[in-house]
């Protein structure tokens, strides 16, 4: 079902949570309380006659390198349709409003399990045969978009990233080519984005496009420093035992993916702590 999509004149996120609602049907008088996490957004879970929701507030529409919130609302309504993820019930441009997905969500443990890997494996598969987007993930936007934001910290004294690592990082990513085997990717999928219900189901899509589907791949084992037996299973599992015949090629998307994740966490204002621990993986 396509998520309703309200007329021009939608109320602003800036608003109190009461505003926003006024504006959403069904859901005007619901009971809200905060959520942690999302750094980009505020979120609220919802609750109106006995139906849980999510909503999220943005403070201005969204810009790349995330989808706008219409994209994203027609990308995982796609994968709704197919079991991977919660309905939308809800968008504008600033507000985006999805079934509570209950469940238990993942953290980096459950990635030890081998049968999560072979799971998430096959939970990838029918991501990946979704059909096109008609939007690809430009990954060498999206590292100038991180850098520049860093090298303006870094101009006003707000951030202390090296300007060396920067520019290896930008050079890492620069060196890729554009993805040639185009397929529907998550393109965020770190552990807490994965919620068995007991089926495995995708949360926030906010960075959903094509994308090559090595770096779905490269995400999963290379956020969370999973060991090369770990990668060879997810792999094995991946291409019906024929993981090593891409292993190359995985390994060069592991690399591409620190570098990102290194210019978006300098980008974010991690503290050096948090950038040393990756520092060697962009080099």
């Amino acid at each position: 079902m396509d998520p309703i999509v309200p007329p021009a004149n939608c109320v602003s996120s800036t608003e109190r949570p009461e505003t926003v609602l006024a504006a959403i049907p069904g859901w005007q008088d619901a009971g809200y309380r905060e959520l942690a996490g999302g750094l980009n957004n505020r979120s609220l879970l919802l609750e109106a006659d006995g139906e849980r929701a999510v909503l999220k507030i943005d403070t201005a529409p969204r810009r790349r390198p995330y989808n706008s919130r219409y994209e994203e609302a027609r990308v995982q309504s796609a994968a709704a349709d197919i079991g991977l993820a919660a309905r939308v019930l809800f968008v504008d441009e600033t507000t985006f409003l999805s079934e509570y997905q209950a469940g238990s969500v993942w953290t980096r443990e459950s990635l030890n399990d081998e049968g999560n890997l072979v799971a998430l494996a096959a939970t990838l598969r029918r991501l990946h045969s979704l059909p096109l987007t008609g939007r690809t993930f430009d990954i060498h936007a999206a590292a100038k978009i991180y850098a520049n934001h860093i090298d303006d910290n870094i101009d006003n004294n707000v951030n202390d990233a090296d300007p060396e690592i920067v520019k290896r990082c930008v050079a890492v990513i620069e060196s890729m080519p554009p993805p040639q085997n185009l397929c529907c990717c998550h393109n965020d999928l770190v552990a807490q984005n994965v919620v068995a219900t007991p089926e495995l189901k995708l949360l926030d899509w906010e960075y959903a496009c094509d994308n090559d589907p090595f770096f779905d791949l490269a995400t999963v084992v290379a956020h969370h420093e999973l060991s090369t037996s770990q990668a060879e299973l997810l792999l094995e599992a991946y291409f019906d035992g024929d993981g090593r015949r891409w292993r190359e090629q995985f390994i060069r998307h592991e690399r591409l993916y620190d570098a990102l994740h290194w210019l978006w966490l300098a980008a974010a204002g991690a503290d050096e702590r948090t950038l040393d621990a990756i520092r060697q993986s962009p080099t």
